[in-house]
């Protein structure tokens, strides 16, 4: 009894460092989101990006506890939202020496949905506005769709799969960008008065990419952590087609671009290799290895195509967000229903399971898109949504934060009042023409 008694607590304190990794690598991802975002836009709103993001983990991570917890794992109600367990008291839970953790992991989750908005308005939103939708995203949005499957309810009993958020996630934070993106409007200069998309670029494309690869390196935690059970060949078999996933999707949209453009296009690339990640997050578990390469090439392409599709309908997403997320999610859940190894179209299992994966697409895009558009208003009647013409021109980081994110570029040797400041070059900051203090 004793010795069966200690496996037992080893085996319980081995999902918590299980799960503790997991958290750990989600929570890395945070870190990918911010240096991509801040790379893909204007160095004059880099500050403002970092500060978005250290708000949605901050902001999300307390609200979600309060009230989202509640409402996704609580008592399910007509399969639709719980109704206790909220900041982690009461419930039907038993103890476990997982919950904290589990809490925390999903709390990663949570707030991973909502930072997929703060790309797609960079540049012009109002920062207070944006913590507001994100706490709403955390506390509400999100776990009401985290309900209705993960948490035991209508979407789950009718057979929904979605193994890691293709839908629950990254769909969601992908519906809730675009309709921010809609009602916040285009930024200053984005489309000509002809209608055609002009390149703003972005201020480093190195630290972007950083980005995506934090976010890759994060994903084995996003999607590894997901079997939630200390299965080596399960965790083994989900890191391999999240691989396979995110090499492929970086390989087709690296040569669709040449192809298309003539050129390699590096931030079509990094984009590619997340749009296949987003692919496979569905069905990780259950999609074979040449159906994770599939769907990873697939991605590729169609997140380079969904962004030009929005720049044409002028649709101002600075990052790609709503097609590496949006579309590509719409993409991983339905590549279940095709692609599932035992109950998919394309291995005889019918469309029965399509039909679901259908559904809760749908499902899940109306839901998000109300609330979304709901929250929105309220907050445009409260505070407003966006910065004026003036704060825009100037740069959120100034306006927001009253800084600079590289002050030097921006103030030239007026950065560096106190005197004798010597560039690498050699050349003393005070001999250098102070550049205007609108930031390129």
């Amino acid at each position: 009894m004793e010795a069966m008694e200690a496996v037992e607590g080893l085996e319980a304190s081995m999902m918590v460092i299980y799960l503790m990794l997991a958290t750990v690598l989600v929570f890395i991802m945070h870190a990918g989101f911010m240096c991509l975002e801040a790379g893909l836009t204007r160095s004059k709103n880099a500050a403002n990006i970092v500060m978005k993001n250290l708000m949605t983990i901050s902001v999300g991570m307390v609200v979600y506890f309060l009230i989202g917890w509640g409402l996704m794992y609580g008592t399910n109600v007509a399969g639709l939202f719980g109704s206790d367990s909220f900041a982690l008291i009461g419930g039907n839970y038993a103890p476990d020496a997982t919950l904290e953790m589990d809490f925390a992991f999903q709390a990663m989750f949570a707030a991973t949905a909502a930072t997929i908005v703060s790309g797609a308005v960079a540049g012009r939103m109002k920062f207070g506005a944006y913590v507001a939708v994100a706490a709403a995203m955390t506390a509400v949005i999100y776990p009401i769709v985290g309900a209705w499957t993960w948490g035991g309810g209508w979407l789950d009993g009718i057979g929904f799969t979605d193994f890691a958020g293709s839908t629950i996630v990254h769909m969601t934070g992908g519906v809730a960008a675009l309709v921010a993106a809609v009602l916040v409007g285009a930024r200053l200069g984005k489309f000509g008065p002809d209608g055609k998309a002009r390149a703003i670029p972005g201020h480093s494309m190195p630290l972007s990419m950083l980005g995506v690869l934090l976010l890759f390196f994060g994903w084995f935690g996003f999607n590894g952590g997901s079997v939630l059970a200390l299965d080596g060949e399960a965790i083994g078999a989900v890191l391999v087609t999240t691989s396979l996933a995110g090499g492929a999707g970086g390989i087709a949209a690296a040569y669709f671009t040449r192809f298309r453009y003539g050129k390699f296009d590096v931030g079509m690339t990094g984009n590619g290799i997340l749009a296949g990640l987003v692919g496979i997050t569905a069905g990780a578990d259950v999609v074979s290895n040449f159906g994770a390469l599939a769907v990873g090439l697939i991605a590729g392409v169609l997140v380079a195509l969904a962004v030009a599709f929005f720049d044409a309908v002028r649709v101002d997403d600075p990052v790609g967000a709503i097609s590496v997320h949006g579309v590509c999610g719409i993409l991983g859940t339905l590549w279940v229903g095709l692609a599932h190894a035992e109950e998919g179209l394309l291995y005889g299992g019918g469309a029965s399971l399509l039909g679901v994966q259908l559904v809760g697409v749908v499902a899940v895009a109306a839901w998000v898109a109300l609330a979304t558009a709901l929250v929105l208003g309220i907050v445009k009647a409260v505070m407003g949504l966006r910065v004026s013409e003036d704060e825009e021109v100037q740069g959120l980081d100034l306006h927001e934060h009253g800084m600079y994110a590289y002050p030097e570029a921006a103030l030239g040797a007026t950065a560096y009042p106190g005197g004798p400041a010597i560039e690498p070059t050699g050349v003393a900051l005070s001999e250098v023409p102070p550049r205007s203090t609108v930031l390129q």
